[in-house]
């Protein structure tokens, strides 16, 4: 698969919390660094997403705001 966005990720799925529509998806993509995604439980049953399974994180985004205190 080709994709135009430059922000890829890759990590590792750690867990997967199903709802009724949406699905939680933590991934490790550094050791004690997590990166969540909630897509649609039948995106994951789609994906054939399993912990354990590595995968990439496509990140687009028109803007990223950082915050300082």
């Amino acid at each position: 698969m080709k994709v135009s966005a430059r922000n890829l990720v890759p990590g590792t799925v750690k867990s997967i919390s199903n709802g009724m529509v949406s699905s939680e998806v933590v991934l490790e993509i550094a050791p004690g660094v997590e990166i969540v995604s909630v897509v649609t439980k039948h995106s994951v049953e789609a994906m054939g997403l399993a912990v354990g399974q590595p995968v990439k994180a496509m990140i687009k985004a028109s803007s990223v705001m950082l915050v300082a205190d």
